[in-house]
């Protein structure tokens, strides 16, 4: 693949032998954030764990103190007599069988999906919809709960889910580049410190296997994974 001038000078600032310290990669990646916009910094981490196997699963979420940076868009699925607790609380959409109809007919307009118990019978319809773009409510990051409130809450306050992938890699944004090195550290430590914690009794080995941190048009900073959890 073909890279632009501002990708290959931002790869010279990098040493791919070297496996960085959090610190000293977080800045990397700050520097090499040289878009016109104001870009996201992600986060990559390859765990030693096989996501074929039911318990060596690895999700959950986690409140990033200082948020993502983006404004999120929250829907949520309740019964009529949480809707207005929802609104008041930041819901941007609020509802249920409407809604069900409206995502059916192509509309995709919001980022998280929150949703009451008793209502999860009615967002299954939406499974092959909403699954394979992440936002199938889940309880074990918060998204199913009968507190529908306080979810819409934590997700506006900055609430993110991590699960891996198909191939064991955990991919989460940890802020925007404008955070500087040291709100973006937190927002990583709090993350990594989740994933650890998440460990599954299972897991065997290294658990992380390997981490990368990187601006969205920046190349990847490699961090030694003994250094972080």
């Amino acid at each position: 693949m073909k890279h632009g001038k501002k990708y290959v000078d931002s790869a010279k600032l990098i040493d791919r032998a070297t496996l960085y310290d959090v610190a000293e990669a977080l800045d990397i990646a700050v520097k090499t954030g040289k878009a016109k916009f104001d870009e996201t910094v992600e986060v990559h981490v390859k765990l030693g764990v096989d996501s074929r196997h039911a318990d060596q699963q690895v999700r959950g979420a986690v409140v990033l103190p200082h948020g993502t940076g983006k404004k999120l868009r929250v829907l949520v699925f309740a019964k009529e007599d949480k809707h207005q607790a929802a609104l008041d609380a930041g819901a941007d959409y609020v509802g249920g069988d409407d809604l069900v109809a409206k995502i059916n007919g192509g509309w995709m307009d919001f980022d998280v999906v929150i949703a009451s118990p008793d209502m999860m019978g009615l967002v299954g319809r939406l499974g092959k919809v909403l699954g394979p773009r992440g936002l199938m409510p889940n309880p074990k990051a918060g998204t199913v709960t009968p507190d529908v409130a306080k979810a819409v809450t934590d997700a506006k306050a900055g609430k993110i889910e991590y699960r891996l992938d198909k191939t064991n890699i955990i991919h989460c944004p940890i802020g925007k580049v404008s955070f500087g090195v040291e709100k973006l550290q937190e927002n990583f430590e709090a993350l990594l410190g989740a994933i650890v914690r998440a460990k599954p009794a299972a897991a065997k080995g290294q658990y992380i296997r390997s981490c990368v941190v990187a601006s969205t048009m920046g190349p990847g900073v490699k961090i030694n994974p003994t250094k972080v959890g």
